[in-house]
């Protein structure tokens, strides 16, 4: 759940103002094992940043992940503003070569990455100079190049974090008193990911709340009052949740058995589509998708009749 981390990071360093150089190492995985050698070939990639990287995960990852064969070993660095942040990196670079991503608005210091990378010879990649050049050829107009110009505190970043706010507020199915002020609120029985979708959704600005659908536990009538907020039930395959539950804590109001077991999953999960059939709300199945994928159907939903 790299993602969830980074971003709640992200976020942290903006409420507190934190601006120190943050940097984290690990291996992001994807794909089998091959089966003629049994083991991946290991790269190093450097993604750097002036902003918070977030870009550079996205796109890193997105490329990697199309790699089955070789494991990424993720070097970050967010924040690098000025020449002695870089040359440290640099020195990195040169101590483990790999593959450099790079988002750095300051063309004196790109150039400078640049360079160090040619003369080391590994390839680097400024990855939004061909967006650059596209909004030039078609606006014909000079870019405003700024560090963290898209993390303004704005209107659109205070919402996001009266967003966040709310959201925290309102998970697993406290105060619902507060429903009815929700954009969206996530129901479905434990482990069917509504927790980190609903932060996901809130780092977009859409206030979430979430409520569990236990056996034997009526859900709170502020649910069935709430006419304003769009409504989603998240299920899942019974495989799929009875494997994730057999890792975790058990959930309130049922036995251990009854928790990882097939036959009492399904039979949670009937009752979960009766309740959302009975109340005309979408399902989504989050068997086969990542969080992300939920949280742009819940999105795409929630499109039809609102405006974020």
């Amino acid at each position: 759940m790299h993602w969830l981390v980074y971003n709640i990071m992200e976020l942290s360093s903006h409420f507190f103002g934190v601006h120190k150089m943050l940097v984290s190492l690990h291996i992001f995985q994807q794909g089998p094992v091959n089966p003629v050698t049994k083991e991946k070939l290991d790269f190093h990639l450097y993604m750097i940043s002036d902003a918070t990287g977030e870009t550079l995960l996205s796109a890193g990852r997105a490329v990697a992940s199309q790699y089955v064969e070789a494991r990424a070993i993720e070097h970050v660095y967010p924040l690098i503003r000025n020449e002695a942040q870089l040359q440290e990196v640099i020195g990195q670079i040169n101590r483990n070569p790999g593959i450099v991503l790079y988002t750095i608005v300051d063309e004196k210091i790109a150039h400078l990455l640049h360079s160090a990378c040619d003369k080391m010879g590994v390839p680097s990649v400024s990855v939004l100079d061909p967006v650059f050049q596209a909004f030039h050829s078609f606006l014909r107009l000079p870019a405003n190049r700024r560090a963290s110009a898209q993390h303004q505190l704005d209107a659109d970043y205070f919402k996001r974090i009266e967003a966040l706010d709310y959201t925290m507020d309102h998970d697993d199915g406290q105060l619902p008193d507060g429903l009815q002020n929700a954009d969206v609120i996530l129901v479905g029985i434990s482990r069917t990911s509504k927790t980190p979708t609903s932060i996901y959704l809130a780092n977009r600005g859409i206030k979430t709340a979430n409520v569990p659908l236990v056996p034997g536990v009526e859900p709170p009538n502020q649910l069935f009052l709430s006419k304003k907020p769009l409504i989603v039930g998240l299920i899942a395959s019974a495989d799929r949740i009875s494997q994730v539950r057999q890792s975790r804590n058990i959930g309130g109001g049922l036995t251990t058995e009854s928790y990882i077991d097939r036959a009492s999953i399904a039979q949670e999960l009937n009752n979960a589509k009766q309740i959302c059939m009975r109340n005309n709300w979408p399902i989504i199945d989050v068997s086969r998708r990542s969080i992300e994928e939920t949280a742009t159907a819940i999105l795409e939903l929630y499109l039809r009749d609102h405006q974020i």
